[in-house]
């Protein structure tokens, strides 16, 4: 299932922190060779993850980490911003409606529905924070999962080649990619629903007229 948390609540789930953190070690630091920070249980966090991100997971049914996301406004301090501005030209992308999105992360045993589910959760945030589109960086591996859910971004600046290529890329909220990834992800809106109200403790439409 989905789960919906903040940074600063992490703690209380001590199973799923864990696995989070050492299954994106073993895909950024030993399987990409990203150029990251491992401690010494293992894990990969940075600096961003101390800014009470909201993470987006799949919870596997042993309580462990199954895939993730991590989500960030705009209007604050985000990894596009001061790392990859050079790919925007010198744009400065700041909205209250955007959020960035980073560390796409997927479990060692998970599947394409894992994925699929991932990117509907991203959807659902838009949805609930009347959010306009998603701001991401992400590498030629991603391009085929995006393609293959039915989610591909807008690319707004790349550099490199090959295996080596970075983009930064857009994702806008449409109501006919929701419903391509819902069925990609083998899932009902009416689940997705319930697990975004089990979270936030109010549904997708309660949090958008409250705002």
């Amino acid at each position: 299932m989905l789960r919906y948390i903040y940074g600063s609540e992490l703690a209380r789930y001590p199973l799923l922190e864990g696995t989070m953190f050492r299954d994106r070690a073993v895909q950024f630091a030993d399987r990409m060779k990203w150029e990251v920070s491992v401690d010494e249980n293992g894990w990969e966090r940075d600096e961003y993850d101390a800014l009470d991100p909201l993470y987006v997971i799949w919870v596997n049914p042993d309580g462990g980490h199954g895939g993730s996301m991590r989500f960030l406004p705009t209007t604050e301090r985000t990894m596009v911003r001061e790392h990859f501005a050079t790919l925007l030209n010198g744009a400065d992308i700041r909205s209250p409606f955007i959020w960035e999105c980073t560390r796409f992360c997927l479990g060692q045993k998970s599947t394409p529905r894992v994925a699929a589910a991932l990117m509907l959760a991203g959807g659902e945030l838009m949805r609930a924070f009347s959010l306009t589109q998603l701001l991401g960086v992400f590498d030629p591996r991603m391009v085929r999962i995006y393609a293959m859910i039915g989610a591909s971004p807008e690319v707004l600046g790349s550099m490199g080649v090959g295996r080596d290529k970075i983009s930064v890329g857009l994702w806008p909220f449409r109501p006919h990619d929701r419903l391509r990834v819902l069925r990609r992800a083998g899932l009902s809106s009416e689940i997705s629903e319930h697990w975004f109200d089990r979270s936030f403790g109010h549904a997708v439409q309660e949090i958008r007229k409250a705002a």
